[in-house]
């Protein structure tokens, strides 16, 4: 297992709710099989989410979030420990992610030291079709420049923790 996952959230066949799959879609060019970072696409939330994030250093969910402060396409980063609900992050037939989280470690699942959330502003959530509204079509391009950049951070920090472990071996 991949010590580092980037998890893209939503449902590729509802418009801005796709995000997190074109995302993850465009993000497969860079991102090599069998390394230490996985690139995955899951329409699921809650409970759903610990088999993927369980046995982790980090993870970076990618989704999309109606917040209604700003532009369609804005994009958000929300830090490990300042977790913001995102369409697939939270709801009413759904667990958290911090209670999911939670519910993990209680059973014993070494769940993620860092868990790190960009998401888009979106427009249209509730249409049928495989098209993005354009402004957050126009942010996909940006979210994986983000993404490879957070990768470097992460990859950088699970060396460290490599190295250390390696020495106190």
């Amino acid at each position: 297992m991949s010590d580092i996952l980037i998890l893209g959230l939503g449902n590729e066949i509802v418009a801005d709710d796709r995000f997190g799959y074109a995302v993850i879609d465009e993000l497969s060019a860079h991102v090599p099989d069998g390394g230490i970072v996985e690139a995955v696409f899951a329409p699921l939330a809650g409970f759903g989410l610990l088999d993927f994030l369980k046995d982790r250093y980090a993870a970076l969910i990618v989704d999309a979030i109606m917040t209604g402060n700003s532009s369609p396409g804005t994009l958000y980063f929300f830090t490990s420990g300042h977790l913001t609900p995102t369409r697939h992050l939270c709801g009413s037939h759904q667990i958290s992610l911090p209670a999911a989280l939670e519910l993990g470690r209680k059973m014993g699942y070494d769940m993620p030291k860092r868990i790190d959330v960009l998401a888009a502003e979106a427009e249209d959530i509730t249409t049928i079709t495989e098209s993005m509204t354009p402004a957050v079509e126009s942010a996909v391009a940006k979210a994986v420049d983000q993404v490879l950049a957070w990768i470097n951070e992460v990859s950088a920090e699970v060396n460290n923790v490599n190295k250390i472990a390696a020495i106190g071996s």
